[in-house]
């Protein structure tokens, strides 16, 4: 199969019955398909197939309602109403470069703590489990950095490509939940004995 060139946006057609279409794939997708192609880093562009108007922020916004009303909150209402305020006052031309810079900020954060985290000795290194703890914060800065598309953040561990599944068939999302839910058990056991 020809690698797939991550830089143009994946092309989808909005049909009159508001079905999907991949034109990559050349098959019909679901708006959660949508929204695993782009948390995989994959840039896509949702145009109504009649009118050739672009829908990708209307589909875009209907993701993130849709992870909002299933209790998957990342946005806090105090955000949420400082952007509906934003559409109506002078802040509404500044607030999506802010909003830009801020999640650049979160990567390059994210990325500096990993690299300090293994290069300056730590006086909590001694304390038992912590290497433990260490392996679970890199796995969990990893995962919520996975989705990122230009993500500067820690890259997986091993040979694995991102989005192929290891040689043992988990991905590495999926490998690397497994080691976590591993790892809670052995501190569990810890813990109980203390």
């Amino acid at each position: 199969m020809a690698e797939v060139d991550n830089t143009s946006p994946l092309l989808i057609k909005r049909y009159a019955s508001r079905r999907l279409y991949n034109t990559e794939t050349s098959d019909y997708v679901t708006l959660e398909d949508v929204a695993i192609l782009i948390r995989k880093g994959r840039q896509v562009q949702i145009v109504d197939l009649k009118s050739g108007d672009d829908l990708t922020r209307q589909y875009l916004l209907q993701i993130i309602a849709e992870h909002e009303s299933r209790g998957e909150n990342v946005l806090p209402i105090e955000v949420l109403t400082d952007l509906v305020r934003s559409y109506t006052t002078q802040a509404q031309s500044v607030v999506p470069q802010f909003l830009a810079a801020s999640f650049e900020i979160l990567r390059e954060g994210q990325s500096k703590l990993m690299e300090n985290m293994a290069t300056f000795p730590n006086p909590m290194s001694t304390m038992p489990g912590f290497e433990a703890l260490q392996r679970q914060q890199q796995m969990f800065l990893r995962a919520m950095t996975a989705g990122w598309a230009g993500s500067s953040g820690p890259e997986p561990e091993g040979d694995a490509e991102v989005g192929k599944p290891p040689s043992g068939g988990k991905t590495a999302a999926s490998a690397d939940m497994d080691e976590i839910r591993r790892q809670l058990a052995e501190l569990q056991k810890r813990i109980s004995k203390l």
